[in-house]
């Protein structure tokens, strides 16, 4: 498969919008049942040579030790036991509401009980239905799916390489099931004080200063596939910075900015790994740069901190 093929939002919406629900089931799920992490590093999914696992859970909330994973080569959703228990069902052919009653009897018959606190999708337009009553969600392409699981695991062994760069407190490269997409986050160690109206999910997500680099597929504010990165707190004059590639551009967000690579521009590039990481470079280094981080100090080439390694 070609790196980083075509991906059309209008081609698979129906089936992203089904899966992305999927993901919130499963998503939630995992929230209720692994230790919390500070910036809720604890809830994402990572990438799987078959597809996306939430990694083991459980005993924290009295459950034994499980996974859930959801398989896009066989497309399937399978949910395993520390003993090696397991329980599996199909993904095509559910809807939301479908997937959500298999998903709980699948736990159910291994004696884990499932507490989703809220039911419901998670900053979506439908967030006031229940899963178990949404029955319009039902398109799932294997095609597709499949295909959303290898550009993001492309999209994952990029981000992995230029994670490797920076020695500061760092996310790991994840996917996150709130807004579906994939992302890796640096931290400059200084803390930041949140307004008090400021709602517990992005006080927690944003209590540091931060800059993220990620990927999404696409969404009704912003209908096509693209790379991106952000500084948060925007420091003055971040727009001013250059971008690379020459096609990536700042794009107004609200209050502040991101860093736009649209997906097609780097497919269009004459290497389009080195575009990316090119691109990720350099919203860094115009973050960082005018937000006072030091940046020689948090550098780590090649993954390497021992500075007689480096020689």
């Amino acid at each position: 498969m070609d790196l980083f093929p075509p991906v059309l939002l209008a081609e698979w919406r129906d089936t992203k919008e089904t899966l992305h629900r999927f993901a919130q089931i499963v998503g939630k799920i995992r929230l209720a049942a692994s230790a919390r992490r500070n910036h809720w590093w604890n809830v994402p999914f990572h990438v799987t040579g078959r597809g996306i696992t939430t990694r083991p859970m459980g005993q924290v909330d009295g459950n034994p030790i499980f996974t859930i994973d959801f398989d896009f080569v066989d497309h399937r959703l399978v949910v395993i036991t520390l003993d090696g228990e397991e329980r599996s069902f199909p993904l095509p052919g559910q809807s939301v509401a479908s997937f959500y009653d298999q998903t709980l009897a699948a736990l159910a018959a291994l004696g884990v009980r499932a507490d989703i606190a809220v039911p419901r999708p998670f900053d979506l337009p439908d967030a006031d239905r229940p899963f178990a009553e949404d029955t319009e969600h039902a398109v799932y392409d294997p095609v597709a799916a499949n295909r959303y699981w290898r550009v993001l695991s492309q999209v994952a062994s990029v981000l992995e390489e230029f994670a490797a760069g920076f020695s500061g407190k760092a996310s790991s490269v994840h996917h996150f099931w709130h807004t579906f997409d994939i992302a890796h986050s640096r931290f400059s160690g200084r803390r930041v004080d949140q307004p008090e109206q400021v709602d517990p999910v992005t006080r927690e997500a944003y209590s540091s200063e931060v800059i993220s680099f990620g990927f999404w597929f696409g969404d009704d504010t912003f209908a096509e596939p693209a790379f991106y990165s952000y500084t948060a707190p925007e420091p003055a004059g971040l727009t001013e910075a250059p971008l690379n590639p020459a096609s990536a551009q700042w794009v107004a967000s609200g209050d502040s900015h991101l860093a736009v690579l649209r997906y097609d521009a780097a497919r269009s590039e004459a290497d389009p790994r080195a575009a990316v990481l090119a691109f990720y470079e350099s919203a860094y280094q115009a973050g960082a740069g005018r937000a006072g981080w030091d940046i020689a100090a948090l550098a780590c080439p090649g993954g390497i901190t021992d500075p007689v390694r480096r020689i």
